[in-house]
């Protein structure tokens, strides 16, 4: 199997099981294990929590000891023996601990994968956005299945999806990977070790591009955790509801399958003023006409609010970093602007949702707005 084919399977299984994760689990939590929805709110939060701290910690850790592959293989099984773990749970205090351990360890896979993408992209010359597509492909995938498979099957599928999803990863992992993602890390000298988050930062323009990240990351805070609720209050249908969401997924595959080509000789900088153009108008279209079908068509805008952002983020690692430092990159990233940005900006989305439910996606303009000027005012200082 040539690598490229390889990570685009890669992304592929993950992001199935994580279409299944992310929209569903609290809800499976509710139903099938009878919590109520504060408390599934809860644990759920707790887990986010968690998952921050393992993919900032943890996972530069364990790729300091073990190559990639190792990581995605052990951390797969992992995840997959806690999974199965929920089958007998019934206790609140046993899911908690179950949901917490699972937070910790799953998310991990995700900053592995990411981070031997960007090893590829430096040893191999694989196309990012060709591959990452298939990850989109995956999730909704994922999306469409369980929503036939609940009303089959009710909600109880949804773990057993999850089972199935993290065997086949686990399964995907242990076969065959390129030769440069089985490479062990080369132990550093006592005397000659240095602080790994401290040379990130004095990377020259890391501070900044990682800010940028968070910044716009963070802005789709209220459409994660809202938008469902948004068009439900504007009268849409349940069904209909989930088909225009998986158009923002659509267009994220599309613009994933011509990144590569269409910012091959784009500036990272530009990337994320194009982003953060985008994001704004995105919101504040929202803001100004709340009707589903400017909603349905703002949709079409998440490859670039989500897309020209994440995109810009790996491009730069991939250019700027060396290798050894690119796992601690991924980890910084998947905990501050794929997680604790987006854990933080729920709190004041909700209060400004309960005030008039279009002020919560206005009020992501406080984070889009910033990293326009940031990109101006230091594009030309940092030369990213």
């Amino acid at each position: 199997m040539n690598n490229q084919r390889w990570l685009s399977l890669s992304f592929l299984t993950f992001f199935f099981t994580w279409g299944v994760f992310l929209p569903y689990w609290t809800g499976w939590l509710t139903i099938e294990k009878n919590l109520s929805v504060t408390y599934a709110s809860i644990i759920m939060g707790a887990g986010m929590v968690a998952r921050s701290f393992s993919t900032l910690l943890i996972f530069p850790y364990l790729t300091s000891r073990m190559s990639l592959v190792r990581v995605m293989k052990w951390t797969s099984f992992v995840a997959l023996i806690l999974a199965i773990l929920y089958i007998p749970s019934s206790s609140s205090i046993s899911l908690f601990v179950i949901t917490l351990l699972f937070s910790a360890v799953y998310p991990i896979i995700l900053p592995a994968v990411e981070s031997g993408a960007s090893v590829l992209m430096q040893s191999e010359r694989i196309h990012y956005g060709k591959s990452r597509s298939f990850g989109s492909i995956g999730y909704t995938s994922a999306l469409l299945l369980i929503g036939a498979a609940t009303a089959v099957w009710s909600e109880q599928a949804i773990l057993y999806f999850m089972i199935a999803g993290l065997a086949v990863t686990t399964l995907y992992f242990t076969k065959s990977a390129p030769g440069a993602l089985q490479v062990n890390p080369v132990p550093i000298d006592k005397a000659n070790k240095s602080n790994t988050f401290k040379a990130l930062f004095n990377t020259k323009g890391f501070t900044v591009v990682l800010a940028l990240a968070i910044l716009l990351q963070g802005a789709h805070a209220s459409y994660y955790n809202f938008g469902f609720i948004f068009l439900d209050d504007l009268g849409v249908n349940g069904f209909y509801i989930g088909v225009i969401l998986n158009i923002a997924v659509l267009f994220e595959i599309l613009f994933f399958t011509r990144a590569d080509r269409l910012f091959a000789n784009v500036k990272v900088s530009t990337m994320f003023l194009i982003a953060g153009i985008g994001s704004t108008t995105r919101w504040a279209l929202i803001y100004l006409f709340p009707f589903t079908s400017v909603f349905i068509g703002t949709q079409v805008l998440h490859a670039v609010s989500f897309g020209v952002a994440h995109f810009a983020f790996i491009k730069y690692i991939s250019d700027k970093l060396p290798k050894e430092q690119i796992a601690s990159a991924q980890g910084m990233y998947a905990a501050f602007a794929m997680s604790l940005s987006t854990a933080i900006l729920t709190f004041p989305g909700g209060y400004l949702y309960d005030l008039s439910p279009r002020l919560a996606f206005l009020g992501m303009i406080v984070c889009t707005i910033p990293a326009i000027f940031i990109v101006l005012l230091t594009r030309k200082k940092y030369a990213y």
